[in-house]
């Protein structure tokens, strides 16, 4: 039989200062770690939004404490979020685990929680509101949030296409569109391990975030001064750096009409292309945040969509399937030009390293906080 979304083995998409090796020394010179709140700042937030939202965070597994919640907070001069944990199925918020190991998912969690909500406040003010759903299921988790009126929806799991299988990427799919149908947005990320997406073959993109109703969240190395494509080994397939490509489950998507073809000769799908967006996620300019009673420092396309869905929650209203809008707007966003994810590399405009790129906030915002900006209903392919 097939798998469905809730036999598949996903995992988290964060990655430690430690598990990377960067083999570019020029670029490892002029790394530097930010705080969200700084990061924010160099992405052009915008501040003083009316927010409302409710984030739900997907997660398969670890957990959270409050003490680090508070003492992350109180480091950034933030109210802490207000978060509630919801049990889909049995999963329940379960820290400590498995501290000191390299697939401790308490990391991620950590993370989720601490960029949405100082992403949300720094565009609004405001402690955020998360609701934790714990779920072995993801599209399960996904349509339970939907339907409990969350706004947005941020998801740091996932496993390459190939290891889903068709029926159970197409359920996954249905919940995302669904949820998209009720007014949620959904982001995940596309992945830590390259073009190859810890596949067998050099090229495989990462679902949820090949699903169309889903954005799919790459990864760029940025500085002050420079972001380019994630990749610690440039050039490999099979490394650490961020996952892009095209799918082999969904047909290519008409809002992605400039998105340029799979290269000439190179195997793997021709359908839709991923990711969407992209930010920060190079473990060597990582994300500073508290867990297990100290900081430390955190990559991964895992922090990406917590960014976005911090950015998203602030805009205070119910928007569902945006994906078409973004690609409408490129100069929302700051276009990628240089490096590659194996396969792949960066170029002018759209690519399947970055998407559309990396967020300049405020344009962002004022998509989608003047009435004219936003059509809610987009066109699905296939």
């Amino acid at each position: 039989m097939p798998p469905s979304p809730a036999t598949v083995r996903c995992k988290p998409y964060f990655k430690l200062p430690s598990q990377v090796r960067r083999v570019v020394p020029a670029l490892a010179a002029t790394s530097n770690t930010w705080a969200v709140n700084d990061l924010c700042k160099a992405y052009d937030w915008p501040s003083g939004l009316a927010g409302g939202g409710v984030i739900a965070i997907v997660e398969l597994g670890g957990g959270w404490v409050q003490s680090d919640i508070d003492s992350y907070f109180q480091s950034i001069n933030q109210p802490s979020p207000k978060i509630t944990d919801v049990s889909v199925d049995g999963t329940k918020n379960s820290p400590n685990q498995a501290v000191g190991s390299s697939n401790d998912a308490d990391i991620e969690v950590a993370l989720d929680i601490e960029v949405a909500a100082a992403a949300y406040f720094a565009a609004t003010g405001k402690p955020a509101t998360i609701r934790m759903y714990w779920s072995q299921d993801i599209a399960s988790a996904v349509q339970k949030a939907a339907q409990d009126g969350c706004d947005v929806c941020s998801i740091s799991w996932g496993a390459d296409e190939a290891m889903w299988g068709t029926t159970a990427a197409q359920q996954m799919e249905t919940a995302a569109s669904t949820a998209t149908q009720l007014g949620m947005v959904v982001f995940a990320a596309s992945g830590d391990n390259d073009s190859g997406d810890g596949g067998s073959t050099p090229a495989n993109v990462d679902v949820p975030s090949s699903c169309p109703h889903v954005i799919g969240c790459g990864g760029t190395f940025k500085t002050t001064s420079q972001e380019t494509v994630w990749n610690d080994n440039p050039g490999q397939t099979d490394g650490e750096g961020t996952g892009g490509g095209y799918s082999t489950v969904f047909p290519p998507q008409s809002w992605q009409a400039n998105a340029p073809p799979p290269p000439t000769g190179t195997t793997g799908g021709t359908g839709r292309m991923v990711p969407d967006v992209a930010a920060d996620a190079d473990p060597n300019s990582g994300y500073q945040i508290f867990v297990h009673g100290s900081s430390t420092i955190v990559g991964g396309t895992s922090a990406v969509a917590p960014l976005f869905a911090g950015l998203f929650a602030s805009f205070g209203t119910k928007l569902g399937f945006v994906t078409p809008t973004l690609w409408e707007n490129q100069t929302a966003f700051n276009d990628i030009t240089v490096g590659d994810n194996g396969l792949y590399s960066a170029a002018p405009g759209p690519d399947p390293c970055s998407g559309v790129g990396s967020p300049i906030g405020s344009r962002i915002a004022s998509l989608f906080t003047q009435a004219s900006g936003h059509s809610p209903t987009g066109q699905v392919t296939g």
